[in-house]
């Protein structure tokens, strides 16, 4: 058994044989940040130094040389071999919301998008409700130990709603069970809040958005919980999709920015055939925000989205000035369960043509 320090708080705890710092710092209660829990995408990215740390469950694939040069390691892979002394951003808001498993009835169930089904999740009677800040997500717990990470609509609600925008992946067994079987009524059981993908509160600096398909999700809850506060920040929302039908909540976001003064918004579409019919900005989320913003050091960015977005703005913003603690980002990763069965339907259906 070996221990952990972390430099910011001198907060220490005990790592178990085989437990990845991440689950240790969880289980003692102290927050980290992490989003997908598999060495993807970065988010939980430290500095490690004193001491060694091994990774035998997954290559730690998010860090680059540069990354290695500095010492970095990946919290969410990370097993120690031996005491450690790690610099590492805590996240102590999402420290006393219990993170628990209850039942839920789907009280609505609607069509966002010709691909995104939107869910209204209630606790069933006699379930207290689930208590979570903006942005973090859930997992719907299924048969076989298996589950399914869908990101948080909303804030908090009084009556306990919970909303989910679920895209439907070809492949996906669970997603195409919602998109054709769930109805309103039915329960799901499932398990959170997770994540550390939350509002910070304690900055004036002025403030960017930027999210990929269904990663609107958690910025929306984000930036509503923002604007119910009555922030003066300046606020840019870039929001990148395929084509116009998949800014799905496009008439919301264009809402806010004509009734706020201090709030842009940018649809950018990355299909070059949907310019014509949609008369909206081309290209990749990312590069559209580089050339708006292309000095970003005093500013903070919320970002979410599939991990090749997450990848590309992880490292231009950083070397466009944002300082790494100013960048919060969550990913999108599918479930190694999920990932199989996708690759499976696209080799069944190559084989078919």
């Amino acid at each position: 058994m070996f221990t952990v320090t972390l430099t910011t708080s001198g907060r220490r705890f005990e790592v178990l044989p085989g437990e990845t710092v991440l689950e240790a710092a969880q289980r003692a209660g102290i927050a980290l940040p992490y989003s997908c829990r598999a060495g993807v995408c970065g988010s939980c990215k430290a500095t490690l130094l004193q001491g060694r740390c091994d990774y035998p469950r997954n290559p730690p694939t998010a860090l680059d040389v540069h990354d290695r040069m500095q010492h970095a390691v990946l919290l969410c892979q990370a097993v120690p071999a031996s005491d450690l002394l790690v610099q590492a951003r805590e996240v102590t808001s999402v420290e006393d919301i219990a993170r628990r498993q209850l039942d839920v009835q789907v009280s609505r169930k609607w069509q966002l998008a010709p691909d995104v089904i939107g869910l209204h999740l209630q606790p069933v009677p006699g379930e207290l409700r689930m208590h979570w800040l903006p942005g973090q997500y859930l997992d719907v717990l299924l048969d076989e130990g298996r589950r399914r990470p869908f990101s948080i609509a909303n804030g908090p609600q009084a009556d306990g709603v919970i909303e989910l925008h679920v895209r439907h992946v070809a492949g996906g067994g669970f997603t195409s069970w919602v998109s054709d079987v769930l109805k309103e009524g039915d329960t799901l059981r499932i398990e959170g809040p997770l994540g550390t993908f939350v509002p910070r509160e304690d900055s004036e600096r002025p403030m960017i958005f930027m999210a990929g398909g269904t990663g609107f999700a958690p910025v929306k809850a984000i930036l509503e919980h923002f604007l119910v506060l009555g922030t003066r920040r300046p606020i840019d929302l870039y929001w990148g999709a395929r084509s116009e039908a998949d800014l799905y909540l496009r008439p919301l976001a264009e809402q806010w920015a004509a009734g706020k003064p201090n709030l842009r918004f940018h649809p950018v579409l990355s299909d070059p055939e949907q310019l014509r019919s949609a008369g909206l900005r081309i290209g990749l989320v990312h590069e559209a925000m580089l050339e708006d913003h292309p000095d970003l050091s005093d500013h903070d960015v919320y970002m979410s989205g599939p991990p090749a977005m997450i990848d590309a703005g992880r490292k231009l913003f950083i070397e466009a000035g944002l300082p790494e603690d100013r960048l919060y980002f969550d990913s999108f990763e599918y479930a190694p369960d999920v990932l199989a069965q996708i690759l499976a339907g696209r080799a069944g259906i190559a084989a078919e043509e």
